[in-house]
């Protein structure tokens, strides 16, 4: 492509609202426009980055046996009242007058034509996959492509007869989704991670590590343990029981609201204190004793009480239902109130807990006697520096950008969509699911995340949009012309995709500046002072490495590089 013909509407300016440096760089080096809050269109070289990405997952898929398909952005709402997804928040876009729905995922219809298809245990194992548009109502889009309401995903879904069958599916997705990211050449790492709207049981999400990220990870410093904060573990010790327990006692505790404040005040270990977090689960009260100062994690404590809503109780419901203020709530003698606790406190005595009427606590709790608890869950989010729970190393917690998300979904959609089959004893049983995204945009914007310096993008040779950058410096030399021309044929004919930068209406300076913000892999430059000694010059873009060639050689030379 000769750049005076191609439309790359470069900016030397950082965008106002771009706070990332993928965004940033989609922007500047004109890989696309905002059309609205979370809609962007794609321009050419953006484009044909996201086009070496579809291929990438594409030749992946199709070496696990995936089949793809094109299904249709606009669902009936029918299909998704059936699943009961169809008033998850942020989830849908809605056309109300139609009964459509503007899909942001695709198991309903993958479920509807498997219904109608597949009849025996022989028309399975299947894997069926598609790259489509898909849609978000995301109430605050930002991060660019990371967060928008238009993208574009690769999602497959597998259709197993076992759980066997599910197990093997799953793990051939991952080992594609590994050779998928490994060949865009970014750097990953696998965490397990929660479900959430999707449903299922086993989830894992592929990662890169961000300063900017919005998913926030779990990251030992020794060995391979890596979970989403939602779902990560540590192995920060129980409270310890100890022997004997005394009679429950009421302290005054006067103006003490807060775990630092009664700690002081009592001269006790903030470990020896219960706190108490009061929500309503599905409208009904719920207690959740907590350690100390350990925070309690919504999406874990939603795992735990197996979906529904959750809120916290806002402080004059909790006055109407105790006649104490928070700060003072406790779980000995509640009346009303479901009662939960985190697995720290499991069996644990010599407890200290609100008294359920303000200035006063109660101390020598024991939970196994003075409590009816319904449960103890795996409820707080770990701190930086807790032992891992895998090998005792110490882990950080780190931003992070989610690339890609599989899931081990079993049965919830064919069970409400009536997707059976006939096993080899002629019973009917539910189709096995399994559900498996990628983001097509965020390959694009995590390589540019990692790959990019002060002047600009660094592309891996995968995904860039050209793999070689032809810069004419001086338009007004018929020696430079006729070369440029030359090499720019010959790295075409070669089957090299070539930027060739021939506009004379610039200055070299500014086409050197194009060039390092485009960041194509390898820049070959054609100059007055080397043509004299019939050389052109060679520049990688990752490195800055810089090598006189002789013009004949720059084709091979190339390819050589490339090949590397």
């Amino acid at each position: 492509m000769r750049f005076s013909k191609a439309f790359i509407p470069t900016q030397k300016e950082i965008p106002a609202d771009a706070t990332i440096p993928s965004h940033q760089l989609m922007l500047r080096a004109g890989l696309m426009r905002q059309l609205t809050a979370g809609v962007y269109v794609y321009l050419p070289l953006g484009y044909k980055a996201m086009l070496k990405a579809m291929e990438v997952v594409r030749e992946e898929m199709n070496a696990i046996g995936g089949q793809e398909f094109h299904l249709p952005a606009l669902n009936p709402e029918s299909l998704w009242i059936q699943t009961g997804r169809r008033d998850v928040p942020n989830f849908i876009l809605s056309i109300k007058e139609r009964d459509l729905v503007l899909a942001p995922t695709h198991e309903e219809v993958i479920a509807w034509i498997a219904s109608m298809h597949i009849q025996s245990y022989k028309d399975l194992p299947q894997i069926w996959y598609q790259i489509q548009t898909k849609f978000r109502n995301e109430p605050r889009p930002r991060s660019g492509v990371l967060r928008g309401r238009q993208f574009i995903m690769k999602d497959s879904y597998s259709l197993d007869a076992s759980r066997e069958g599910l197990d093997k599916s799953y793990d051939l997705h991952a080992e594609a989704y590994r050779n998928t990211f490994t060949r865009c050449g970014i750097r990953f790492f696998v965490v397990g991670a929660s479900s959430g709207a999707m449903g299922g049981t086993g989830s894992q999400e592929f990662m890169v590590e961000a300063p900017h990220g919005e998913d926030t990870v779990a990251l030992c410093t020794q060995c391979d343990y890596a979970a989403n904060l939602e779902i990560a573990s540590s192995a920060l010790p129980k409270v310890t029981r100890n022997e004997g327990s005394s009679n429950v006692e009421e302290v005054h505790t006067p103006n003490v609201r807060t775990i630092d404040q009664l700690a002081e005040f009592l001269k006790v270990p903030r470990e020896r204190l219960a706190k108490s977090v009061v929500y309503r689960h599905n409208g009904s009260p719920l207690l959740i004793l907590m350690v100390g100062n350990d925070q309690l994690n919504e999406s874990k404590l939603i795992a735990a009480l197996g979906g529904g809503e959750v809120s916290p109780m806002s402080a004059d419901d909790l006055k109407g239902l105790t006649g104490a203020d928070g700060g003072s709530i406790g779980p000995v003698n509640l009346k009303g109130f479901k009662i939960i606790a985190d697995k720290r406190l499991e069996g644990a005595n010599g407890l200290i807990s609100g008294a359920n009427r303000n200035d006063y606590h109660l101390s020598n709790i024991d939970l196994q006697r003075d409590v009816t608890l319904d449960g103890y869950y795996d409820l707080r989010t770990i701190e930086p520096g807790e032992a891992c729970p895998k090998c005792g190393a110490a882990l950080k917690v780190s931003n992070a950008i989610e690339l890609g998300h599989i899931f081990k979904l079993g049965t919830k959609y064919s069970e409400a969509l009536n997707v059976t089959f006939l096993d080899e004893g002629g019973a009917g049983k539910p189709v096995i699911m399994g559900s498996y995204g990628i983001g097509i945009e965020r390959i694009v914007a995590c390589a540019i995340e990692q790959g990019h310096d002060a002047n600009g993008i660094v592309w891996d040779k995968a995904l860039a949009p050209y793999s070689v950058h032809v810069i004419a410096v001086n338009m007004n030399s018929k020696d430079v012309v006729l070369a440029a021309n030359q090499v720019y044929r010959s790295l075409t004919e070669a089957g090299i995709e070539a930027l060739f930068d021939d506009r004379g209406n610039v200055s070299p300076g500014f086409k050197f500046k194009d060039a390092d913000l485009l960041g194509m892999p390898f820049q070959v430059i054609v100059g007055e002072k080397g043509l004299k000694n019939g050389q052109l010059e060679i520049k990688r873009r990752k490195t800055g490495e810089r090598t006189m060639v002789a013009k004949d050689d720059v084709v091979s030379t190339v390819q050589s590089l490339l090949r590397e």
